[in-house]
């Protein structure tokens, strides 16, 4: 994104005033770009057709329709529907406005100021300010499962304005700009918020946002309807007049919604994939691939590191070396995924590629056992575990019957145990009644923020979805992180997060498996599902449907 320098410490990003020469030369190319653009525009919006209702599926059913205390992906697909952020991203990060209009960032990364979008109102009518602002980001960093350490250098969030705010940072941030779409940091009203408890506010179900679409009715276990918002300050969108998200527990029946076209969009491959191929080749259905960028992640087993059993590192040693990531490649994900033992994923520029220590060696497994002091029994088993898999998806479950197979064959008794999805996140981080989990983490658009929160002592957060569930703890990990945060060097930042990577695979307290590959399936009448890194938990202002 193009910028000046428009005074001695700040860079000011959205709306530009140059002068001289200069500012003559890049008038006739921003004239000549927005003319160009204008036109295509136009010619596109011929094309574009306005109403209709779009089915949309999201499984399992959402736990909450804002994402205000939770990153669960069910969730992030419906709440930026109706609720905004500062800003929203195209393919390559780069920010672009929103909620805001423009912002300045200090050039020692240490002070952010926002410019706010006039005359934008809430649902209800109340108007849009930076109080608003100040107040969602405050009140993320107590309850959202990412914000304490996104917002973890915050210092002061102040507005000098109704239109202003002001977020000074302790330390270097240069990441941060990179955190304001609405799936990381949702701007909910104050005035609605303010004074309850955020976590059982009656909006978290009925949510009053800035979004093109206004929340109508949940009727629980069926669908969730939301229709046009009239007054969007974004004129003439959305161009849909409604969205029904349904609601289809059982993945063949998904299939044949799409295939009998009463569904039409969804996405973290919302059939199994094995009916995949069928889709591909149905003229009428498309697939996707885009639209992933913010949410990939790897598909992971989580200890409870607080487990007598599986403290012993030479137990999740040997669970480590039973397990062949090829068998789940290619039997558990079709081959959409990618096999690794990092928990940063092989297309981020700070991943490290080297060889899991732990390979597949189911000798080695049965003597890492011996050596733990858990010798067979009579019937052949050594100590059993229960595993709970995540339940969004067939993937986890599949996973969990596999793991619950090879981890058999060295002794290790498995049970596998199904419940919705509050039922898991209450028992993983606020009971913590498990052994260990399948489960799967995004790593965002930076691993401090991403995969910082799996790892880090202060992350150990009871009762916060999506945190340390395994209740790891190493000193070196904590420090490894806090200076990667505010480090403004790639080459060191690469050098760092290679460091971190290296411990965490070699401390096991977690086993990444491989980094799947996330599949949109809509109908061919569907057009703009997929315009930037949020995909389908984007708004859908400029989804239309061709009739």
């Amino acid at each position: 994104m193009a910028h000046v320098t428009t005074q001695a410490t700040l860079r000011r990003y959205g709306k530009q005033v140059f002068s001289g020469v200069f500012a003559s030369a890049v008038t006739i190319a921003v004239t000549f770009a927005v003319t160009l653009a204008v036109a295509l525009a136009a010619r596109t919006a011929q094309a574009q057709t306005r109403g209709g209702t779009l089915n949309f599926i999201v499984t399992p059913e959402p736990t909450a329709l804002v994402d205000l205390a939770t990153t669960a992906t069910n969730v992030l697909k419906v709440s930026g529907k109706v609720t905004e952020g500062l800003l929203e991203y195209d393919f390559k990060f780069e920010p672009k406005p929103s909620l805001a209009t423009s912002w300045e960032i200090s050039d020692d990364s240490r002070k952010y100021v926002f410019h706010l979008r006039h005359g934008v109102k809430w649902h209800d009518g109340k108007p849009f300010t930076s109080a608003d602002v100040a107040y969602s980001i405050q009140t993320l960093r107590q309850v959202h499962p990412r914000a304490k350490t996104t917002f973890a250098n915050v210092t002061d969030i102040s507005t000098p304005d109704p239109y202003t705010v002001v977020i000074t940072l302790s330390r270097p941030a240069p990441w941060l700009i990179k955190a304001f779409s609405s799936s990381e940091t949702p701007i909910v009203p104050k005035h609605i918020y303010d004074g309850t408890d955020v976590l059982t506010n009656p909006a978290n179900n009925a949510p009053i946002g800035t979004g093109p679409f206004r929340f109508v009715k949940w009727v629980r276990g069926s669908y969730i309807e939301y229709v046009r918002n009239d007054d969007y300050w974004d004129k003439g969108k959305p161009w849909l007049d409604r969205i029904v998200v349904k609601v289809i527990n059982d993945p063949a029946a998904r299939t044949v919604a799409f295939e009998d076209g009463s569904v039409d969009l969804g996405g973290d491959t919302p059939v199994p994939l094995s009916d995949l191929a069928r889709l591909k080749a149905n003229p009428k259905l498309g697939i996707e691939s885009r639209g992933y960028e913010f949410q990939a992640g790897v598909a992971r087993i989580e200890f409870n590191l607080d487990n007598p059993v599986l403290k012993n590192p030479k137990v999740r040693q040997a669970i480590a070396s039973a397990l062949d990531r090829e068998v789940l490649r290619k039997v558990i994900y079709y081959g959409y995924a990618t096999p690794l033992a990092s928990p940063i994923i092989p297309s981020s520029p700070y991943h490290d590629p080297a060889p899991t220590p732990y390979p597949f060696n189911v000798e080695h497994a049965n003597a890492l056992l011996d050596e733990a002091g858990y010798p067979r029994k009579a019937d052949g088993t050594r100590f059993a575990l229960t595993v709970d898999p995540l339940p969004i998806g067939d993937l986890p479950a599949r996973t969990a019957a596999y793991v619950k197979s090879a981890l058999a064959r060295v002794g290790i008794a498995v049970t596998v145990r199904s419940q919705d999805l509050p039922a898991y996140l209450k028992r993983i981080y606020t009971d913590r009644d498990f052994d260990f989990s399948i489960n799967g983490m995004s790593n965002l658009f930076d691993p401090v923020v991403g995969v910082a929160r799996l790892y880090t002592t202060g992350n150990f957060r009871r009762g916060v979805p999506f945190t340390n569930g395994s209740h790891y703890s190493n000193p070196e990990i904590d420090q490894l992180f806090s200076r990667v945060a505010e480090e403004t060097d790639e080459s060191t930042r690469k050098q760092l997060f290679s460091q971190i990577q290296r411990i965490l695979e070699r401390d096991l307290p977690d086993i990444n498996l491989v980094s799947p590959q996330y599949i949109t399936v809509y109908a061919r009448a569907v057009h703009n599902h997929t315009i930037s890194p949020d995909g389908v938990s984007a708004s859908f202002a400029d989804l239309w449907l061709q009739r």
